[in-house]
């Protein structure tokens, strides 16, 4: 019932709090540009900021970025897990999608919620933590509601879940540039990877 509340929410344009296996996230329906307004006005985000996505596995992240070699690697090691690969985005991304953005991050969620709404919606979320810009990353449905407690907008649905052990973010990489660059070290420890191409 409360995947069901989501997907639901989801279709309907609306923005969700869920429990991810890193910190509680921020998602929304990829395609459905005032969903993505409202994504950044939840956030009191920058425009200019661009957030990732959740794909249910390797084959639909192929249909939205161009996965090289080192890609393809790196996702059949860690997805599903919290390893965010920044790679070359296709055009059946929305425009609207981080637009000044020739790139795009995305992951397979190892989380059993965000795995399970990706693949029943059919189609990638955002993927963000679900704070305000500049506060702390919530791992509690409290500390949510306690962060966004008389703001406005907020969350539209949060599916409860329990509290979650306070882990690093995923970690990311790019490898749309040579040589590949780690950008943030997470959860998952990489090493420069200096020895291999972009291409």
């Amino acid at each position: 019932m409360m995947v069901k509340k989501a997907l639901i929410a989801l279709k309907q344009g609306k923005v969700i709090a869920h429990a991810t296996e890193t910190c509680y996230g921020f998602a929304c329906d990829i395609f459905n540009k005032s969903a993505i307004s409202r994504l950044y006005k939840i956030k009191k985000m920058g425009a200019d900021k661009p957030v990732s996505i959740l794909v249910a596995d390797l084959k639909m992240a192929q249909e939205f970025g161009v996965f090289n070699e080192l890609a393809l690697e790196l996702a059949k090691k860690y997805w599903p897990g919290p390893l965010t690969i920044i790679v070359k985005r296709k055009k059946t991304l929305p425009k609207f999608l981080n637009p000044k953005s020739k790139t795009i991050g995305m992951r397979v969620p190892g989380h059993k919620l965000s795995l399970e709404l990706v693949k029943k919606l059919g189609s990638p979320i955002t993927t963000t933590s679900a704070n305000i810009s500049g506060l702390p990353s919530p791992y509690s449905v409290p500390a949510i509601k306690k962060q966004f407690r008389g703001q406005k907008p907020k969350p539209d649905f949060i599916p409860n879940s329990d509290r979650l052990k306070k882990t690093p973010p995923s970690t990311i990489v790019d490898v749309s540039v040579s040589p590949p660059q780690v950008i943030r070290q997470g959860t998952i420890f990489l090493q420069v990877l200096c020895d291999h191409g972009s291409d």
